[in-house]
């Protein structure tokens, strides 16, 4: 295994009825509350109402911050930012999915800097070291962003979307019971979000066997077997409750000890998302199989052990064979959970300019292979 440092400061509180618990106590020492969420599907479900009333009877300061896109944007983060500063925001609350939570902690550093952060990270690679606090109220899992200061935003001028560095939360709410709303079908696209992680950071360097990919594969069937579980019992608590906390556990860092992750997938999904506004785990869902059948031959043992160890192959005559076999279950697997398996499936317009997606994607070592722009395009061809 490779050398680390570990390090994880978020505090979760797991379960049913933690907000209503905890929230307040853990608010105590703070007088301006922004309150950030999306579309307002909080106001609808209940959580908004529970939130509000804790923080109003702590007689905070509230300032809300709402419509927080799916994809969020610099513009969105820099109207969170002024509206931080103006108001002497001294704590964010992000009640949302990873979309909210990701918007937020970009926030929460470009208050605190006169400078443009995105120009600061992406071309002059100086982070940020302050930050105003902040806690999360996840109602929709998936992203994994409630114990980790990546965030994933779209430079609409620039049409990049990409990673930045921002806050990490002080404290994460992962209540099941707030899933419950979610569209079904934005559940399973987050539930493959999750599995997508996973298998982003199996197919990373160093492929021997450690301890990390041992316990990536139980988190991995555990995804493939939850899943399964809520396509034909929607409500399914313990379900759900599994999905969520293996969201957390594949993008807390865990996972990732020892590794140099992948992420060939993410970033392809990422442009195809600045250019379009897709879906993302439904993105993901499409572009794993065909780049897996892309690059599978140079890292077959590894393929295969994955068709071993996550979808129980064994009675293929040869690695290859398994390999390909795995792949294939995958495949079948996103299918299976009515998933999309092409572009058009996902409405994206036949004339999308994907040679210019292929070209600005972020490529990165990679796993066993690291892709070319070219082969980026011959990837992104196939998936229409």
């Amino acid at each position: 295994m490779n050398n680390f440092i570990y390090e994880n400061k978020t505090k979760v509180y797991f379960g049913k009825g933690g907000v209503k618990e905890y929230l307040g106590c853990l608010l105590k020492n703070y007088n301006t509350v922004m309150l950030a969420y999306g579309s307002g599907s909080i106001k609808k479900n209940g959580v908004y109402n529970e939130i509000t009333g804790i923080l109003n009877s702590m007689e905070k300061t509230v300032v809300e911050f709402s419509g927080i896109m799916p994809n969020p944007t610099y513009a969105k983060v820099r109207e969170g930012a002024k509206l931080a500063r103006e108001n002497n925001v001294d704590f964010i609350l992000a009640v949302g999915g990873g979309s909210v939570i990701d918007c937020c902690k970009i926030v929460s550093a470009q208050a605190k800097i006169d400078e443009d952060i995105w120009e600061n990270e992406i071309v002059k690679k100086k982070f940020p070291t302050e930050f105003i606090p902040m806690g999360v109220v996840v109602t929709a899992s998936g992203t994994g962003s409630e114990m980790n200061a990546g965030a994933v935003i779209t430079n609409e001028t620039e049409k990049i979307k990409c990673g930045l560095f921002g806050a990490q939360a002080n404290f994460a709410f992962l209540d099941p019971m707030y899933t419950m709303s979610v569209p079904f079908e934005q559940v399973i696209s987050g539930a493959f979000d999750t599995l997508s992680h996973a298998m982003e950071t199996y197919f990373g360097k160093p492929s021997a066997n450690n301890l990390s990919d041992d316990i990536n594969e139980a988190v991995m069937r555990g995804v493939i077997r939850n899943m399964r579980i809520l396509i034909t019992d929607h409500e399914n608590y313990n379900a759900r409750s599994e999905l969520m906390w293996a969201s957390s556990m594949a993008e807390n860092g865990i996972l990732k000890i020892g590794k140099i992750t992948d992420f060939q997938a993410h970033q392809i999904e990422h442009q195809l998302g600045a250019y379009t506004d897709c879906n993302h785990g439904k993105g993901l869902a499409v572009i794993h199989p065909v780049l897996y059948r892309h690059i599978y031959k140079d890292g077959i043992e590894r393929f295969a052990r994955f068709a071993k160890n996550v979808w129980g192959i064994y009675d293929k005559k040869s690695d290859e064979e398994t390999a390909l076999a795995g792949i294939n279950a995958l495949e079948n697997f996103i299918k299976e959970v009515g998933l999309p398996t092409s572009f058009s499936q996902m409405g994206i317009p036949e004339n999308t300019d994907y040679k210019s997606i292929a070209d600005s994607t972020n490529i990165t070592a990679g796993c066993c292979k690291k892709l070319t722009a070219d082969e980026i395009f011959d990837i992104l061809k196939e998936c229409v």
